[in-house]
């Protein structure tokens, strides 16, 4: 179990650090969007194409750590209602839906992922495959993090409630 939180500690720190760096790059083309639109400059075209993928692969590698943050989109009025051993089970039956349903996703994200080899971006000229991958990674985090985190309740270690990101 031990090397089970180490994992889940690693893949957070490792997508949070994703996360990071594709906002800061992001914060750079951005500036480069408004820096020539100020000064009359003509705007490079790539900049609008290059922040849309930035922003999927930010949602791609920032699902797992917002679940697990509890930053992810949770209903939790039914839960806050009941006894804490049934809270605790809704919790556990959501955690193990999340990674069921995120599970049913990986197949159809990587044919997805593999029908964009064959189409390019229209001003990166860079195959689709390597966007589309962020699909593809978000399916794969999310049942990863949600299965770690059933994981973690059913042996004790985690009460399935959100977690502030330093303890993560």
């Amino acid at each position: 179990m031990q090397y089970l939180n180490l994992f889940a500690r690693l893949l957070s720190v490792a997508s949070r650090t994703v996360v990071g760096a594709a906002f800061l790059a992001l914060i750079v083309v951005v500036t480069i969007q408004i820096t020539t639109r100020t000064f009359g400059l003509p705007s490079p075209v790539w900049t609008e194409e290059l922040s849309r993928y930035l922003l999927l692969y930010m949602v791609a590698f920032g699902i797992g750590p917002s679940l697990l943050t509890g930053e992810f989109v949770a209903v939790d009025l039914v839960q806050e209602a009941v006894p804490e051993r049934v809270s605790w089970w809704l919790r556990l039956v959501a955690n193990a839906a999340t990674a069921g349903l995120a599970a049913v996703m990986i197949w159809p994200a990587w044919r997805f992922v593999s029908i964009g080899a064959f189409q390019r971006s229209p001003s990166l000229r860079i195959t689709m495959d390597i966007i589309h991958a962020s699909v593809f990674v978000l399916a794969v985090l999310l049942t990863l993090f949600a299965a770690l985190r059933v994981v973690g309740m059913l042996a004790g270690t985690d009460d399935g409630r959100p977690q502030p990101p330093e303890e993560i």
